[in-house]
């Protein structure tokens, strides 16, 4: 936390020495905007980042020719921003305005192009258009094989990606398998306590929970948390999701103290900091899972009501986690015996999913036993 800090120290101080020395609309200028940008953006204030950011990108957007890199470079800082946030309509609208002047101004096996395709994936697969991010993902990593050395950073990002596509696809071994390659690369190239290392760890966690190997998805989300401990400030938005993740596993062990425990120390960082409103609404998801199958109903019932007004808003109609609620709902209504309002949550969840996910996703094939579930009492 102090190297950040400091960072902001220097950097404020080096502006307002240019800021007496230069023109309001110098280059130079945005360039400091952008350093002070990315410290709070490192920080996860993401506000602060948004706002130094846009000081750039208006001083670029008036003092640099239209097809001008940096300008590119500004436009994906305030997209890359806006995707933290989980304003995903916001965040490809700026990353298309870089795209154009990547394709216009490098050659067609630049890395920044390959990292244009990487962040436009990234967006779709947060909008839970999953194959249309793979399909980025694939044009991302077919650039960087052909200009990287096997063992370079940003090939391992493209094994991330494309092992989080299959895992929102529900293929599991495929997610991995590149999940692996990613961390094999990093702990090739990274000091031991990076907290990019965390994030390998998470995916491990996420896909061994969804094979149902919930202590080695345990061990793994716990080694996740370790590392962002040591490496980011305390109130960091990723330590809410390694507490809210290891909470999720504590449920599925039938754990519901430490459940509890865990979520509420991730909704004291989420509730105070500000973080993706879509990361505060997982852990509503989850307590509301938690309480469910403890039987407190109502409280269940009011945290999906919160998990699902941020997705509602925040989400494209037809996202796939927007079914996950759906069906939550539809369980919560069938131990409450309320059929009705069950089968209209889970007919809801089904759709979405024979739309948006392969046909053998293990989700979809849950809400069609859900479904089958709540026929018979009807």
């Amino acid at each position: 936390m102090g190297d950040y800090s400091k960072a902001l120290e220097f950097y404020e101080k080096s502006h307002k020495i240019l800021e007496k020395s230069l023109p309001p609309n110098h280059p130079e200028l945005a360039g400091s905007y952008n350093n002070i940008g990315l410290v709070y953006n490192n920080m996860g204030d993401y506000s602060k980042a948004l706002e130094f950011y846009k000081k750039a990108l208006k001083i670029r957007e008036k003092a640099l020719p239209s097809n001008h890199p940096d300008l590119a470079a500004s436009y994906n800082n305030v997209g890359s921003v806006y995707h933290d946030m989980g304003d995903y309509s916001k965040a490809l609208e700026y990353y298309e305005k870089a795209h154009k002047i990547y394709e216009k101004a490098l050659p067609p096996n630049h890395p920044d192009l390959a990292a244009s395709y990487n962040s436009i994936g990234a967006v779709y697969n947060n909008m839970g258009d999953y194959s249309k991010a793979l399909e980025f993902y694939e044009k991302a990593h077919k650039i960087k094989e052909k200009s990287l050395p096997p063992n370079h950073p940003d090939l391992a990002l493209s094994y991330n990606n494309i092992g989080s596509a299959y895992y929102h696809m529900g293929d599991y071994s495929k997610a991995l398998e590149y999940s692996k390659n990613n961390l094999k690369i990093k702990k090739q190239v990274l000091p031991a306590k990076h907290p990019a290392l965390a994030f390998p760890y998470n995916w491990f966690g996420k896909i061994y929970r969804s094979m149902k190997d919930y202590p080695k998805a345990l061990e793994n989300f716990e080694k996740c948390l370790s590392i962002w401990k040591k490496a980011l400030p305390e109130n960091h938005p990723h330590i809410a999701i390694a507490y809210s993740n290891i909470g999720d596993v504590h449920r599925l062990m039938s754990d519901y103290e430490k459940a509890l425990s865990f979520h509420g120390k991730a909704l004291n960082i989420q509730e105070n900091v500000q973080c993706n409103p879509l990361d505060c609404a997982l852990t509503y998801i989850n307590l509301g899972e938690t309480y469910r199958e403890i039987k407190d109903y109502s409280t269940a019932l009011t945290y999906f009501q919160k998990g699902l007004e941020i997705r509602g808003k925040k989400l494209p109609k037809d996202h796939p986690d927007l079914a996950i609620v759906y069906h939550n709902l539809a369980k919560l209504y069938l131990s409450t015996r309320k059929y009705s309002i069950a089968m209209k949550n889970v007919q809801q969840a089904i759709e979405i999913a024979q739309e948006k996910l392969p046909s053998t996703h293990p989700r979809l094939l849950k809400y069609k036993e859900t479904f089958e579930k709540i026929r018979k009492k009807m």
